[in-house]
This record gives C-alpha cells, sequence and structure tokens, in this order.
C-alpha cells in the first residue's frame, strides 16, 4: 500500500509557453473537478496553496528578452514563473510535502524540474506527444512549452541560464512515453542525447505495461526519486479534447491510468515518486470539463487510488 502523504497542490497558471490562450485557466478547472477529493479517497491528505502570481500574458511584451541566440517568447515572463515555482516546489519538499504542479502550459516543467533537483539527483519520466526537446536556436515557434526537457539539461543557449537548468537531472534518467509528434531538428537531438524514448509505435508493438516498466527502470537507476510530467495530450484527443495542441493516435483513457498505477506500484515498493506535474489543460478547448477530470483522476491514480 502507498504510504500517506501530505499532497502540496500548487496552480501554475502560465500560458506565456504557447500561442494559444486559455491554458492557464487549467489548475481552476483540474481544481474543480474533485481533484482534492481523488487524492484523499488515497490516504494523503490534501493542502492546496493556491497559485503562482502569473501577470497576463495580454500584458508583457514577448520579445522584451531573448537568448543569446535563438528565440524564445516571454522568456522574462518564463524565468520569474520558474523561479517562483522551483521555490515552492523545493519548499514543498524541504517540509516532507509532495508538490503537485498544476499547470498551465508545459513551460512551467522547467521550475518543476528545477526546483525537484535541487537537492536531491532525480529521474524524469515525460508523458507526452511531444519531445519539448527543441531549443531557442532550433524552434520553428519559439514557444518554451516544446523546450522544457532541453531547459532543465542545459542544452543550447540554456547552458548559460542557470534558472532554466535542473541541477540533479541527467540524460540518462529522462524517459519519454508515448511521443508521437517530434520536429526534424528535435529527433535529431533526441537521437544524439543519452535519454530514453519510447514512441506510441513502441507501445503499440509492446504494450504499454512493458514500456512504462522500462521507463521506470531508466528514471530511477541510480537517483533518489523521480518526477512525472504529464501533458494531457498524450492522450488521444477523443479521449482528451480540451488541450492546444492534440495530435491523434495516443494513448487511450485505460493505458493512461495503467501508466500512472504502474507508476504509483512501484513508487509502493520503492518509495520513487518525489514530484508530479499535470499541464496543458485547456477549458476553452474541452467539452463538459471532460480533459480536466481525467487529470484529477490520473493524478489520484498515480498516488495510488486502486478500484480494490
Amino acid at each position: 500500500m502507498t504510504q500517506a502523504r501530505d499532497v502540496r497542490i500548487i496552480g501554475a497558471p502560465s500560458d506565456y509557453g504557447a500561442n494559444r490562450r486559455g491554458v492557464d485557466m487549467g489548475p481552476s478547472a483540474i481544481r474543480y473537478a474533485d481533484l482534492a477529493a481523488g487524492i484523499e479517497a488515497t490516504g494523503a491528505s490534501v493542502t492546496d496553496v493556491g497559485d503562482l502570481a502569473v501577470p497576463r500574458a495580454e500584458e508583457r511584451d514577448p520579445n522584451r528578452e531573448q537568448p543569446a541566440s535563438g528565440r524564445a517568447k516571454f522568456l522574462r515572463e518564463t524565468r520569474d514563473v520558474s523561479k517562483s515555482l522551483a521555490d515552492a516546489v523545493a519548499g514543498a519538499l524541504d517540509e516532507g510535502a509532495f508538490p503537485l504542479v498544476l499547470g498551465g502550459d508545459h513551460s512551467i516543467a522547467i521550475g518543476s524540474l528545477a526546483g525537484s533537483s535541487r537537492d536531491a539527483e532525480i529521474g524524469a519520466i515525460w508523458f507526452d506527444a511531444h519531445g519539448d526537446f527543441n531549443t531557442p536556436e532550433t524552434s520553428p515557434s519559439g514557444n518554451v512549452h516544446g523546450m522544457p526537457v532541453a531547459a532543465a539539461l542545459g542544452k543550447g543557449s540554456f547552458a548559460d541560464l542557470a534558472w532554466a537548468n535542473a541541477p540533479g537531472l541527467r540524460e540518462e534518467n529522462v524517459a519519454y512515453v508515448g511521443l508521437r509528434d517530434i520536429d526534424a531538428d528535435e529527433r535529431r537531438a533526441i537521437n544524439e542525447s543519452d535519454v530514453t524514448a519510447f514512441t506510441m509505435s513502441d507501445i503499440d508493438e509492446r504494450g504499454i505495461s512493458d514500456v512504462v516498466e522500462d521507463a521506470l527502470d531508466v528514471a530511477s537507476a541510480g537517483v533518489d526519486g523521480i518526477h512525472v510530467s504529464f501533458d494531457l495530450d498524450w492522450l488521444d484527443p477523443n479521449e482528451a479534447p480540451g488541450v492546444g495542441t492534440p495530435v491523434r493516435g495516443g494513448a487511450t483513457y485505460r493505458e493512461a491510468h495503467w501508466a500512472l498505477e504502474a507508476v504509483a506500484e512501484r513508487d509502493a515498493a520503492e518509495g520513487l515518486l518525489r514530484s508530479m506535474e499535470l499541464v496543458e489543460v485547456n477549458p476553452i478547448l474541452d467539452r463538459s470539463n471532460r480533459t480536466a477530470e481525467i487529470a484529477a483522476e490520473l493524478a489520484a491514480s498515480a498516488l495510488g487510488k486502486r478500484t480494490l
């Protein structure tokens, strides 16, 4: 049985990382979907500390600050959110709580990873349709939600931005699960790196159970704990319509629950799960809050909720 936790919910309502507005309302939508009750059903206690202060994107100049090379929109604002979130995540861990971060777009993972790895060696499992391995030099859009893994690992011009780096995360402990939409330069960079990438084709061929178990082996090798980053666009759009960058051919509802139940089982046996985030829920694009409800359910599965 998973040990009871003090789960600390931290909202990061940033939509600086993407073009489409609305994902800043994701934390509220997930909370509204009975998130706290689902987590408490696992035996955990829940403390919701509210949302970080995030100024509206419409009030800011996306090009006010740029990296040494390449392009990254809202870099100044992303830095501010990342530093605040890193402090919040690290603070939760220091106080013995489990940080559960609600996005916002996937750029918030820069802060989550920095905070989780501030005083520990960590691995990361990335449930996502996209690789998020672009840099300001390779990104075709300049949208930072496509860059958080590269940022955390200090790739490209992120090497000079200490706030963007996750000090306790190594490439060989990063495992992607279910990739299916990768840019050409990003594909090359992933293949040349030491990260491990499983695509949806791997899941089709081998099954979700084998792939997730292998990903857990990669992420947990020689580390103090793992961070789980879950982008709701990992699911098929027919399952989770309320995301900004939907890609056909994603995971099923049942595969998603199995994957996070596997995380919980490994955590129960080895005490691995250190931090987690749920990102890219866009209520404007959703239907009857369906995607937010799935996000809330998946958080409970990751924390040990079971049918029996």
